[in-house]
């Protein structure tokens, strides 16, 4: 519940404040003070009759009505407290900064529960516990420092971690990244990540809110809340970067699966925010730096140009470029002969376009501006400039300041003297710039955003797949554990999903008759072991009835063997698709390769059920072994098309199966026409 008692309070109390500015009650208040807060700021202490300037209430039943109460006291003190304050003084918002709650022991999640029950009572708002506050442009009602730069076009942090956020804070504050709002959750007892996004998604305005959103998440209660408001803000303009912290859970742990062995919960972090368009990071510089590259103009295309003065960043930086699938395209003809001849003797325009350390202001501006104006392959510009400590740089970065104004192309600033030119880089910034002090953490924050899709369309593709039959089937199956043949055999069916002829008894002659029809070479498998391979439970290429009568005479001699399978043996390239069911998430989907693809080298690419197939073509294009779905040396490609209707498919039947916990297609064989499931297993968990 956010209201504006918590946003725009016109008057706030600090339970706790202090004249101690080392501690948090004190910190408070100073900030709200620097803050320049407007409206009436009170403060109750048993023990001070001023603090920082302000008359002291020493009891809180001495306070008038108020707002907003901010509560910097101990853990035990806090319900009576909020029930004090929302009952006798009309406090309609709280933010809780004490620790000693739910996150730490089982009496403080009590507490808790008690001031949450107050706080949903009398429709009061509440941050925390356990945080470090809210900051936005009206009050600074945090303990902690840096305070940012604030500005309504600035960027909108929402943290799990109050000590994250201020880590954070640091590593944007020096970039020069601006803030329209700063939130510290703490323990998000009633307002968490998604309702900040809910709010934000509920009352947006392009022409007034801000359209860059930085996330640290430690914990997604809700990912369908946050999947909804996330990508409908997306869909309205805004950018949105994420960390997902805690998400490392063993993805190797003892499963009876492909899916089950590869899937974990960061799988299916990692496919939510494919489906919202979040872009996901990984490091405190890498969100603050993707935050940067946001409030830059949108890049249009994947061609960089690259000024610099020094020969190593920039090659540095064109090789994380290109590792990233970014492109540095070469620079030649007249025009670039044109450019040469105007900078000094040895300067290249080769791109990267080395002015040379003795280069000039006026040859920078000469760079940039054949950059923007002269070289039609390049969709934006990047600038490595800093110094040894020979001369300043206040007149190189004006003539920059100047042509970011003037340029059409994102111009990035790489500045790497941060201690020997700091004035200069602090007057840069003070012009309202951001500063990439690191080429190779800007190239990998820029291959995370261009490489992350526009978020997925809501509708789930139904198109001949079989709903009904598919919950027939479901309900019709008793008890727990992987479905019989036949069962999966049904189930792929319903969804439309290519089948190799195949045939399962416990009778020899029903088996040869079988293959007679369809004709050799065929497959053998035995029914029964979860694992026939390593059982010797897969016979391959059986060409004649009497291989197949010795093959099923041994299948049916393994332990736990109840049939034997014949298929039709197909050729191709070997595919996976695989699933696994996540609680609050739902299922995640896994496609790649097969073979040692799939089992030694983990090369799979996730997404969030139901898929779109803008969504399935992603994941197949952002596989490691793209090159061998498309076709190399000689070999021939496949069907990409067929490929991602099967994901399509499937992620369609998981969406309307819920009992399905953990499924395998492995493999599927396609080739240029085709692409067909050849062996699949379905754990069914009521």
């Amino acid at each position: 519940m956010i209201n504006k008692q918590l946003l725009q309070p016109e008057s706030i109390v600090v339970i706790g404040g202090s004249n101690n500015v080392h501690k948090p009650g004190g910190a408070v208040v100073r900030n709200l003070l620097s803050g320049g807060y407007t409206g009436t700021l009170r403060v109750v202490n048993p023990k001070e009759d001023e603090v920082q300037g302000i008359k002291v209430f020493n009891d809180v039943k001495d306070l008038p009505p108020t707002d907003l109460a901010i509560l910097v006291i101990p853990a035990r003190m806090c319900p009576d407290s909020v029930e004090f304050l929302a009952a006798e003084k009309q406090v309609r918002a709280f933010i809780i900064i004490s620790a000693g709650f739910g996150e730490e022991t089982a009496a403080g999640a009590v507490l808790e529960q008690r001031i949450l029950d107050t706080c949903e009572r009398y429709g009061a708002a509440l941050i925390g516990p356990n945080c470090i506050g809210l900051l936005n442009a009206y009050h600074h009602s945090v303990f902690t420092k840096p305070i940012p730069n604030l500005n309504p076009k600035g960027v909108d942090f929402i943290s799990g971690s109050g000590a994250t956020a201020v880590f954070i804070l640091e590593s944007a504050v020096i970039k020069g990244l601006q803030f329209n709002s700063v939130w510290s959750i703490g323990n998000g007892k009633q307002i968490g990540i998604e309702d900040v996004l809910q709010y934000m998604d509920e009352n947006f305005k392009p022409s007034r809110d801000s359209q860059v959103k930085l996330l640290y998440i430690e914990n997604i209660s809700n990912p369908d809340k946050l999947l909804f408001h996330a990508s409908s803000l997306i869909r309205k303009g805004c950018r949105i970067a994420a960390i997902k912290a805690g998400s490392s859970e063993s993805g190797s742990r003892a499963a009876s699966s492909h899916t089950g062995a590869i899937a974990s919960s960061d799988s299916a972090v990692e496919a939510l925010f494919r489906k919202a368009g979040i872009v996901r990071c990984f490091s405190r510089e890498e969100l603050t730096t993707v935050g940067c590259i946001f409030t830059l103009p949108p890049i249009t295309g994947k061609n960089f140009a690259i000024v610099t003065h020094a020969g190593g960043p920039g090659v540095m930086l064109t090789d994380a470029l290109s590792k990233g699938g970014l492109n540095i395209p070469p620079l030649e003809g007249p025009i670039a002969d044109e450019l040469k001849s105007k900078l000094f003797p040895g300067a290249s325009a080769a791109n990267p376009i080395d002015i040379l350390a003795t280069g000039t202001p006026e040859h920078l501006g000469i760079a940039i501006d054949y950059c923007e104006n002269r070289f039609d392959n390049i969709d934006a510009i990047m600038v490595i400039f800093g110094t040894p400590g020979l001369v300043q740089l206040y007149e190189t970065y004006d003539v920059l300041h100047k042509k970011i104004q003037e340029c059409k192309k994102p111009v990035f600033p790489i500045l790497p003297s941060l201690h020997t030119a700091g004035p200069e880089v602090e007057d840069f910034l003070s012009k309202g710039h951001v500063n990439f002090s690191d080429e190779v953490v800007l190239a990998t924050a820029l291959t995370q955003i261009m490489q992350t899709p526009a978020p997925a369309p809501p509708e789930i593709e139904l198109f001949g797949v079989d709903v009904p039959r598919i919950r027939e089937i479901i309900s019709g199956i008793e008890g727990n554990g992987y479905i019989p043949p036949h069962l999966v055999h049904a189930l792929l069916q319903c969804a439309g999903i290519p089948l190799v002829p195949e045939f399962v008894s416990a009778d020899e002659e029903e088996l040869v008759a079988f293959a007679d029809r369809i004709g050799y070479p065929v497959v053998t498998k035995v029914v029964g072991p979860i694992h026939k391979s390593d059982v010797g439970g897969v016979a391959l290429d059986v060409r004649t009835p009497e291989h197949l009568r010795l093959e099923f005479a041994r299948m049916m001699a393994i332990p736990n063997a109840k049939a034997v399978m014949v298929q039709k043996m197909l050729k191709g390239t070997e595919l996976f698709v695989g699933a696994k069911y996540e609680p609050r998430f739902g299922h995640t989907v896994l496609c790649g390769l097969g073979g040692i693809f799939v089992e030694v080298l983990k090369d799979v690419s996730s997404g969030l059920a139901p898929l779109s197939y803008g969504e399935a073509y992603s994941m197949i294009h952002s596989l490691r072994g793209y090159k061998i779905i498309e076709g190399t040396r000689g070999q021939k490609g496949i069907n990409k098309k067929k490929f991602a209707e099967v994901i399509v498919r499937l992620s369609t039947l998981l969406r309307f199966a819920t009992e399905i916990k953990e499924m395998d297609i492995n493999p599927l064989l396609a080739d240029e026409e085709t692409v067909t499931a050849v062996d699949a297993r379905i754990l069914i968990e009521k």
